[in-house]
């Protein structure tokens, strides 16, 4: 976790990550039928929304610029991120989370947008605005120049550079500048002739992730959204032993979808209670402007350019003849500075469980969704105990503001910043281990593992006082 410069507010946030993640111990308390469950013992249920999945491998293309801010002025990489897409694929991105750090090798889930940053914000439009009409989805770069009324012509360092600068004023409000002339002109032009458009569609996602039912009736539908032509569909691992099949509407087993295919369970009268996944996949260009997020704490991305990359979805079902039969999913919310648990019980009886202090209960043939509230950077791990003791366990990190939303009205205390370090303004790759000259500063870890240090001293120096006081 290293960058080429060293905001102070970027420290504070990340030592308050790890001292929070320590002090709760990873995860969010939970009471009731829902336990803390080893994870060999526990569903790892997908949190994910479905599409491509990729490893951060570094940024690429880039220039320099100069981020104004209260610690100064620093310079800082700005350019284009690539990353390896599972399943086969590449993906080119920007950042739009300028005060965090990026981890190489991190894991990336694409992601709507109502799971960042760019949920809440006004602008986020135009950045996809800026992201359709610059580089690389515009590469001839004569042309663009041309547009922007660059005399001098662009090379594609200063394309990159000026593009990830005006996405900067928009997704973090940041007071960023490009060091050279022509990139600094792109930027300009962007930001001003942005206007706003809708976000895109997934490139793969199932509705729902998860349902349930009686065996011998149709369970779903699983509506399949796609901008793949078609996907296979793939049934459950031990279809073969218990009986289940994925039919469509008419009641034939199906192996392909197209978008808006509407998918079921079909599992056999007699099954005995349980419950079975399946997975569709396809492969397809991930429409520009798709966000990108990990759990690992590293930096939000957005889509500049695709090529054909493989995605997958998968959604589960739960059947039983007769009591509660709830199928559990859940996806972050940050409009609601939360995840929300979806629950849909097509049982008899309804479904109750405790979360967080507070009794929930599920009416039997009811959808319903909690939000559990969390706070910014907060790591959670909830397992919800389910049909016969079968346990769905949700875990992650809630990562919806950028600095500029987290520093309003808050002072903040650090301890004194080390020098910022140059960056080159004519790089195409990154030659060293260290990623990402557009994040956190590398004294993070040093400064976290100092506070929590401090934390500790602190309880036994309360204890040592308490002794004395009642000697």
């Amino acid at each position: 976790m290293i960058s080429s410069f060293s905001a102070p507010f970027a420290r504070t946030r990340g030592a308050a990550r790890l001292a929070a993640s320590a002090l709760v111990g990873g995860f969010v308390a939970i009471a009731g039928v829902i336990v803390a469950a080893s994870p060999a013992a526990a569903d790892e249920t997908a949190q994910t929304p479905g599409g491509a999945t990729a490893t951060m491998g570094g940024l690429k293309t880039y220039g320099a610029a100069v981020l104004h801010d209260d610690g100064g002025d620093q310079e800082i990489s700005a350019g284009l991120f690539e990353m390896s897409v599972d399943g086969g694929g590449t993906l080119q991105t920007y950042c739009v989370d300028l005060h965090n750090p990026t981890q190489r090798d991190a894991k990336y889930q694409e992601t709507p947008w109502s799971g960042t940053s760019l949920g809440a914000d006004d602008d986020a439009g135009r950045i996809r605005w800026i992201l359709q009409n610059s580089y690389p989805q515009v590469n001839d770069l004569a042309s663009l120049a041309t547009k922007a009324g660059i005399s001098g012509g662009l090379t594609e360092q200063d394309a990159a550079a000026g593009t990830q600068v005006a996405i900067w004023r928009y997704s973090d409000g940041a007071d960023v500048d490009a060091v050279d002339p022509q990139a600094e002109q792109l930027a300009d032009y962007l930001q001003k002739a942005a206007r706003d458009t809708a976000e895109p569609q997934a490139s793969l996602t199932l509705d729902a992730p998860a349902v349930s039912g009686h065996p011998g009736e149709p369970i779903g539908p699983v509506t399949v959204h796609t901008d793949a032509s078609a996907v296979t569909v793939t049934p459950p691992l031990d279809a073969g032993i218990t009986g289940v099949r994925i039919v469509g509407k008419d009641g034939k087993p199906v192996t392909t979808a197209t978008n808006g295919s509407q998918l079921f369970f079909d599992v056999p009268a007699d099954a005995d209670p349980g419950s079975a996944a399946l997975t569709v996949q396809a492969s397809t260009t991930i429409p520009v402007g798709r966000a990108f997020t990990s759990d690992s704490r590293s930096q939000t991305q957005i889509l500049a350019g695709s090529s054909e990359s493989t995605v997958s979805a998968t959604a589960s079902a739960t059947w039983a003849q007769q009591g509660a039969v709830p199928a559990l999913s859940a996806a972050k919310n940050c409009a609601e500075s939360g995840v929300d648990i979806t629950v849909a019980n097509q049982g008899d009886e309804a479904f109750t469980f405790e979360l967080m202090g507070a009794e929930h209960a599920i009416p039997a043939g009811t959808v319903q969704t909690v939000t559990i509230p969390l706070q910014e950077d907060q790591p959670y791990d909830f397992t919800i105990t389910g049909l016969q003791g079968a346990e769905s366990r949700f875990t992650g990190l809630l990562d919806c503001r950028t600095r500029t939303a987290e520093t309003a009205n808050v002072t903040t205390q650090t301890l004194s910043d080390p020098s910022p370090a140059t960056v080159g303004g004519t790089g195409t790759s990154v030659t060293d281990t260290n990623l990402a000259e557009t994040g956190g500063s590398s004294a993070t870890p040093i400064i976290a593992g100092t506070a929590i240090g401090l934390v500790v001293i602190g309880g036994a120096v309360l204890v040592l006082a308490g002794r004395k006081e009642n000697a």
